[in-house]
């Protein structure tokens, strides 16, 4: 019998209460929207969190059952307690996927693991983006044509302030001219990372189909691999 892959979506949860227009596309929450579709996939178990749960519903019991954590925030990454940092930096250490999603650029856990400001440019212009794909053959890309094309989206900009990701697999254009690295893998300790820019909350991106397969390859992709923990000592 397949293993099933334990999936915690992660959620600040915030403007979606606060926000008319949010709340219109995604009344349930951004992470409830992700966990619907996912949980639609083959031997996937997803389970929620968000930011005003106990220990922002990330305690050490959720974590050290969870294979693949996705992260969304945009308004309240200095919320988050340094204990969660820590706690979630060192499972992906231990190796948990990441998946960090659209602003989550910004998130204390990324710019954690990445070492750098992560900070980019941006205009909330409602914009056409065609994300390439510059990887096809990555599993990331699996079901993908050659690019993405979102009728409207915030636009991201470089540079943007990341270490070099050991594989890129998709490049945003958009229509006002900025280009941006919008899928990019890295590696950490025996963890693997995956940033996927789109996602404003405004737009209904985690609506269309090719975001959605591209986040559930993602979350395949990312799982751990049964292996024996590397002997580290005299």
């Amino acid at each position: 019998m397949t293993k099933k892959i334990h999936v915690t979506m992660w959620n600040e949860f915030k403007q979606e209460k606060s926000d008319e227009e949010v709340k219109k596309i995604y009344p349930d929450g951004i992470h409830e929207t992700i966990a619907g579709f996912l949980r639609k996939r083959e031997n996937l178990e997803v389970e929620t969190a968000t930011l005003d749960e106990p220990k922002h519903g990330l305690t050490e019991k959720t974590l050290k059952l969870t294979d693949v954590l996705i992260w969304w925030s945009h308004t309240a990454h200095d919320e988050i307690g340094e204990k969660i940092v820590n706690r979630v930096q060192r499972r992906v250490l231990e190796g948990m996927g990441l998946i960090v999603l659209h602003s989550s650029h910004f998130s204390k856990i990324f710019k954690r693991l990445m070492g750098t400001s992560c900070r980019l440019k941006w205009r909330e212009a409602d914009e056409n983006e065609i994300l390439w794909m510059v990887q096809p053959d990555h599993p990331i890309a699996e079901g993908i044509k050659d690019h993405i094309d979102l009728e409207e989206e915030e636009t991201y900009g470089e540079p943007f302030d990341i270490p070099p990701p050991h594989q890129l697999i998709f490049i945003s254009w958009f229509s006002g001219g900025e280009v941006f690295r919008s899928g990019c893998t890295f590696r950490r300790g025996r963890g693997k990372i995956f940033y996927f820019r789109p996602g404003h909350e405004t737009n209904p991106t985690y609506h269309n189909p090719q975001i959605q397969r591209v986040i559930s390859n993602a979350v395949y992709w990312a799982s751990p691999k049964k292996s024996t923990s590397p002997a580290c000592q005299n």
